[in-house]
């Protein structure tokens, strides 16, 4: 292409990927030669911003309601950070997309920043609860904060012992007679992948602690809706885009959907739990309320 997107000759970038995008090979580290490449890097790309703002309505909800110690399970909190942790850590080890490493160091930040808020409103509404109670869960929180903090620094020095001075993105698949076979693990794919796998079960169990609270409050409130429609649409592209990319060179369909299907089970696997949190928004929201004068009530319920 003229625009110099598209490189070609001699060089590294077009004797390992042929035909790139070179924005996509500089900035992502990944190789996109298709159309098929290029829409699994947008599905990507859109669901690190779906991540990224799934949050903001539950901060302002919380802002606004002031009850996020009551609305969020702490479990639902704990479980879904320590899930984060392990497919952050997972992910490096089993060599994943460069899209899925940067989508699960931004998932433990996010995590950490969600924890800190149910923490200071633990805190805030103490006087009206039992003060121990409040004080355990501080102390394990920060403890938990602690560990994953001291975490975040092993998938950077992973990721430099993996990563050779060539690429480490997919490129297109060039055995079609090995689509049935899986190619065997290292060592490091194997205890990526046992991690991974673990990451899995508590991105589902999570799940349970939050519908668990809101089926005994008999209430959402407190619970941004927006926060679980965000994630939905965010693992419904992160687990297509990781469908659509094309395997590495010489890796059939089998073995690419094999060495990711620890992460495709924890973004696909949890839409039908978050799916099952979203009908308890509709059957736990309270309907308009009308008293025997309703004219005015109806009235003010349409200007709010």
């Amino acid at each position: 292409m003229s625009d110099g997107l598209v490189l070609g000759g001699d060089g590294n970038f077009s004797s390992l990927c042929p035909h790139g995008i070179a924005w996509i090979w500089y900035g992502l580290g990944e190789c996109a030669q298709d159309a098929r490449d290029i829409a699994s890097v947008v599905l990507g790309l859109l669901s690190i911003v779906c991540f990224m703002v799934s949050s903001i309505p539950q901060y302002y909800n919380s802002w606004k309601t002031g009850n996020m110690d009551s609305a969020l399970s702490i479990w639902f909190l704990l479980l879904w950070l320590a899930g984060d942790s392990c497919n952050l850590i997972g992910s490096f080890l089993a060599d994943q997309l460069p899209l899925q490493k940067y989508t699960a160091v931004y998932y433990v930040l996010a995590d950490m920043l969600m924890l800190f808020m149910y923490m200071y409103y633990k805190l805030k509404n103490k006087a009206s609860r039992d003060s121990n109670s409040a004080l355990l869960n501080a102390v394990s929180m920060l403890c938990l904060l602690g560990i994953t903090s001291s975490l975040l620094s092993l998938p950077r020095s992973a990721l430099e012992d993996q990563i050779p001075a060539g690429f480490k993105g997919r490129t297109l698949l060039a055995v079609e007679g090995d689509n049935g076979s899986v190619q065997p693990f290292s060592t490091k794919e194997i205890i990526g992948f046992v991690i991974g796998s673990f990451s899995s079960v508590l991105y589902l169990c999570s799940r349970l602690p939050q519908m668990y609270t809101n089926y005994r409050r008999k209430s959402t409130e407190g619970v941004s809706f927006f926060l679980f429609a965000l994630v939905i649409l965010g693992n419904t592209t992160y687990g297509i885009s990781v469908i659509l990319k094309n395997p590495d060179l010489g890796q059939g369909e089998t073995s690419y959907l094999v060495h990711h299907l620890p992460w495709l089970i924890g973004s696909l696997g949890t839409l039908s739990l978050d799916l099952i949190i979203s009908v308890q928004f509709m059957k736990y929201s309270k309907p308009p309320r009308v008293s025997a004068d309703g004219d005015e009530e109806t009235a003010a319920l349409l200007q709010n």
